[in-house]
C-alpha cells in the first residue's frame, strides 16, 4: 500500500505528501489513478497559482462541473452539489493538488472551506496535498493553523539510502527484462554519490551510463562510466549530479566510495 492509498484507506481528512524535487512524489499519484475503482471520483490540479487562474475554477474544471467562470458563491455552491450528488451514489471524492508548494495562504483558506462540507455524518471530500518541502513553510504560518489542526496524515519522501539505490538500480533493470547485475555494487555507489539518492536523478544518470556502455560495447557498467557521464555533463555547465573535477581520480573516488559500497552490503 502506498502512502497516497493508506491515508486514503484512513479516510483522513487531509493527507499531505512533501519530498524533494525528484523523490517521487507524482509517481505515487499516478499509481494511485491507475488503481482507483469505479466507487472513488478523483479531480486532480497541477501547478496551482494565481497567476493561472481562481483555485474554485481549477477544482470545477478538475471534476469536470459546468460553473467555470462564475463568482466565487456560485462556484462554491455548485461544488458542494456535485459533492452531495456523488455521496448520494455512495462514491468517495478525492481532490489531489500536485505541486501545492504553489498555493498561496488564500488559496488554501479556500481549500480549508471545502473540508467543512459533510452532512453531519461523513465528509464528502478528501483532500491530498503533494508538494515540495516549500508546502510546509507555508502551512506552518501562524494564520494557518486551523488548517495544520485537520491534516491527519503527513508523509515526507526522503532520498533513496546507498542499499535502496543498488536495489533500485536492480529492480529497474530486471523489470524491464535485463540483467540485475549490469551495474556492479561499486557502479551504485557511484550512482549514489553523485546524485545523492534522488530517483529522478538516478534514472538520468543509469540511463545515460547505459548509453555510454553499449557505444563501447561493454557488458557491464563500471564506476568509471557511471562517472564518466558526470564528468561530462558537469562539463557543459548545465548538471543536476554532484560537481566532479574534469580530471578523474579514480583511485581517490575509490576511497570516497568505501563507505557507501560498505553500506550497501551492510544495509541490504
Amino acid at each position: 500500500m502506498t502512502l497516497l492509498e493508506y491515508g486514503v484507506v484512513s479516510q483522513a481528512g487531509f493527507v499531505v505528501i512533501t519530498g524533494e524535487v525528484g523523490a517521487g512524489k507524482t509517481t505515487i499519484v499516478r499509481h494511485f489513478l491507475k488503481g482507483v475503482g469505479p466507487d472513488v471520483t478523483v479531480g486532480v490540479v497541477t501547478n496551482p497559482s494565481e497567476s493561472i487562474g481562481r483555485l474554485f475554477d481549477w477544482i470545477a474544471f478538475a471534476f469536470d462541473i459546468k460553473e467555470q467562470g462564475k463568482d466565487d458563491t456560485t462556484l462554491y455552491n455548485a461544488i458542494v452539489e456535485f459533492l452531495l450528488a456523488q455521496y448520494a451514489r455512495r462514491k468517495r471524492t478525492i481532490l489531489i493538488v500536485d505541486e501545492a508548494q504553489n498555493l498561496t495562504t488564500k488559496m488554501l483558506e479556500d481549500i480549508r472551506m471545502l473540508s467543512n462540507i459533510n452532512n453531519e455524518q461523513d465528509m464528502l471530500l478528501q483532500i491530498v496535498l503533494v508538494g515540495q518541502p516549500e508546502l510546509l513553510d507555508m502551512l506552518n504560518k501562524p494564520e494557518l493553523r486551523q488548517f495544520v489542526q485537520r491534516i491527519t496524515v503527513h508523509c515526507h519522501l526522503d532520498p533513496l539510502s546507498p542499499a535502496e539505490t543498488a536495489a533500485y538500480i536492480r529492480y529497474r533493470l530486471e523489470h524491464v527484462g535485463g540483467s540485475a547485475d549490469i551495474f556492479d555494487d561499486m557502479a551504485s555507489a557511484a550512482v549514489y554519490h553523485f546524485t545523492d539518492g534522488v530517483p529522478r536523478l538516478i534514472n538520468l544518470l543509469c540511463d545515460q551510463a547505459l548509453v555510454y556502455g553499449f557505444s563501447e560495447d561493454l557488458p557491464h557498467i563500471s564506476l568509471e562510466i557511471v562517472a564518466e557521464v558526470a564528468i561530462d555533463r558537469g562539463s557543459f555547465g548545465l548538471s543536476a549530479f554532484r560537481n566532479v573535477p574534469k580530471t578523474l581520480d579514480v583511485a581517490k573516488l575509490k576511497d570516497d566510495l568505501k563507505p557507501v559500497y560498505e553500506a550497501i552490503h551492510t544495509e541490504a
